[in-house]
């Protein structure tokens, strides 16, 4: 018999070629399996995560679904595997759920937010999970599109070419900069997203912000998209993804920073 778990995962993304099983090269869900297999006597436990994050970005609370055995009970699994793995990756939690959970379907919006900093941080540690990239001249400019990007839309001018095969159609819930002495942090809600996608979307605001492009050029996108679009892609240092919402998780809608710092969303 097996049961079905839910895992709340974080890790930082420098070391891995994304989320997703590669042959050859480390990433985040082979790093998982790798472990359960050695709890599981050598049978291979399938990790099915939330999304796919690219290489380089972050997790700070990532979901995924395993099918466990019986005799490994959830209370117990994070410490077993986080005695196994590496330490850019934690597993946060481990709770049974219902057989028809499943961290892709039952989804119902992810938060990502996208951290930048004016300048080279003083400390290695401080610049683990940003980006550093130039201050805006315009900020109210990168601010009022903030506003005008939430609604359902055709974000195929945000993706690569070889993504846009099925719907581009996304919805947005909001777009939230927070301004720091130190940076920027972009928030992003919304009910799920195309690859590369939010960093299109931050690429597009900061070229805003300075300039580079106005108003006009980035609805002109989403009103006639082209997949590929010429955008600034940033950096993935930056992202990181914050939050997977399901059934009774706190509202897709609540300022960033409302949130538990390390909990889980609701099953």
């Amino acid at each position: 018999m097996v049961a079905r778990t839910k895992l709340t995962v974080a890790y930082l993304g420098d070391g891995f070629s994304g989320w997703q099983l590669q042959d050859r090269v480390r990433t985040v869900q082979g790093e998982l399996e790798a472990s359960l297999r050695k709890l599981a006597d050598g049978r291979r436990i399938v990790v099915v995560g939330a999304g796919r994050t690219d290489a380089g970005v972050h997790a700070a609370a990532q979901v995924a679904h395993v099918d466990l055995p019986d005799g490994i009970p959830p209370r117990v699994l994070p410490r077993l595997l986080n005695a196994r793995l590496a330490d850019d990756v934690r597993v946060l939690s481990a709770v049974r759920v219902p057989d028809h959970f499943h961290a892709i379907r039952s989804a119902l919006g992810k938060h990502y937010a996208y951290r930048i900093r004016w300048n080279e941080p003083d400390f290695p540690w401080q610049g683990l999970r940003s980006a550093v990239l130039p201050r805006p001249t315009h900020p109210e400019l990168l601010e009022q599109i903030c506003d005008q990007l939430p609604g359902r839309r055709d974000w195929a001018s945000f993706t690569v070419p070889d993504a846009a095969r099925r719907s581009t159609v996304r919805t947005i819930y909001r777009v939230t900069p927070v301004w720091r002495r130190s940076g920027l942090e972009l928030h992003v809600f919304g009910e799920g997203f195309l690859r590369y996608q939010v960093r299109r979307m931050v690429g597009a605001l900061l070229d805003a912000g300075s300039g580079k492009l106005t108003t006009a050029d980035i609805l002109g996108l989403l009103e006639s998209p082209s997949p590929g679009a010429p955008l600034y892609t940033a950096p993935a240092r930056g992202l990181s993804l914050e939050r997977v919402y399901y059934r009774a998780s706190p509202s897709l809608t609540a300022a960033p920073g409302s949130e538990p710092a390390h909990s889980g969303p609701s099953s």
